[in-house]
C-alpha cells in the first residue's frame, strides 16, 4: 500500500473532528475525500500533511510510519500537499515561482533566480498548461492559472522517486465549471504518470467520473468506502449528504475524460 490511514482521531476538547478514521490508498489510485461540512476533511488532511497532530492513530508512508514528522519531512519522502486558497508567490513570475520551489536549497545572495533550472521549471508548466505564460506575473494571472500553478509547485518540490503522493485539499474550489472540468482531467493526468492522488472537493462533478474511488467522511467518522458507483447508491450517503434525487449519471455522461 502507498498511504496507509489507521485509527485517526483528533479531538477539539470534547469535540471529536476525527473519531477512528483508517483507510489505504494504493500507488497510482485517485481517490476522493468527500463529506459535508464540519465532516473531517480540512483535519484529516492537516494530519496527514503535518500542520497537525492527531490526538491518536498512525499515518504511514510506504510502510514508513510519518504520523509525527514535520511537513518539510513528509516532502523529502515524497508527499506533498496544496490547499483550498491557491498558495503562490505574487510578486515573482510563473517561472520563477517553479525555480524557488526547485531550488529547494536557500538561495546565495549573488544568484539569479533566473538562471536556476529554468528548463526543468518550463518542462513543469507545460504539464500544467502553463508554459504559454512563464514569464507572466502571478498577480495577474486567473485564479484557474494561479490553482493549477500551485499544483506544479507541489509536483516540483517532491523528490525524484517512484513513490509520491499529492494531498490536494479542494482542487476545483472557486472555479467555472469549464474550468473545474480542466482541472479535473489535469488531476487524472497526473495521476495517470504513477502519482497518487487523494483529494477532497466539495463539487460534485469533481469526483464522479474523475476518482478511481470516493470516501466518505460524516461526523469525523469514515461512513463509506468505494467506487463512485457504489458510494452514489450508498443509503446513508444519499439520506445525509448527496440527496435522494442524486444521479451520478449526469455528471459523468458529461465527463472530459474517464477514469483508469
Amino acid at each position: 500500500m502507498s498511504l496507509c490511514v489507521q485509527d485517526l482521531q483528533r479531538h477539539y476538547g470534547g469535540v471529536r473532528a476525527l473519531d477512528g478514521v483508517s483507510f489505504e490508498v494504493p500507488a497510482g489510485q485517485c481517490v476522493a475525500l468527500i463529506g459535508p461540512n464540519g465532516a473531517g476533511k480540512s483535519t484529516c488532511f492537516a494530519c496527514l500533511a503535518g500542520q497537525q497532530l492527531p490526538s491518536a492513530g498512525r499515518v504511514y508512508w510506504h510502510g514508513q510510519e510519518v504520523t509525527t514528522l514535520a511537513p518539510a519531512r513528509r516532502q523529502a519522502l515524497g508527499m506533498a500537499r496544496t490547499f483550498q486558497v491557491a498558495q503562490t508567490f505574487e510578486a515573482l513570475t510563473v517561472a520563477q515561482n517553479l525555480q524557488l520551489v526547485r531550488a529547494r536549497a536557500r538561495l546565495s545572495w549573488w544568484d539569479r533566480l533566473d538562471r536556476r533550472e529554468r528548463d526543468q521549471a518550463l518542462q513543469a508548466l507545460a504539464l500544467v498548461g502553463l508554459a504559454a505564460q512563464a514569464d507572466a506575473v502571478v498577480a495577474d494571472l486567473p485564479y484557474g492559472a494561479k490553482k493549477r500553478l500551485e499544483l506544479a509547485m507541489a509536483l516540483a518540490g517532491l523528490p525524484e522517486r517512484d513513490e509520491r503522493v499529492l494531498l490536494l485539499d479542494e482542487p476545483a474550489a472557486g472555479l467555472a465549471p469549464a474550468e473545474r472540468a480542466d482541472m479535473m482531467a489535469l488531476v487524472r493526468r497526473v495521476a495517470a504518470t504513477g502519482v497518487t492522488v487523494l483529494y477532497t472537493e466539495h463539487n460534485m462533478d469533481a469526483v464522479f467520473g474523475v476518482a478511481d474511488r470516493v470516501l466518505v467522511l460524516m461526523q469525523g467518522r469514515l461512513v463509506a468506502d468505494g467506487t463512485p458507483e457504489a458510494v452514489a447508491q450508498d443509503p446513508q450517503v444519499r439520506e445525509h449528504y448527496l440527496g435522494q434525487d442524486f444521479d451520478a449519471r449526469l455528471l459523468t455522461e458529461d465527463a472530459p475524460h474517464a477514469r483508469g
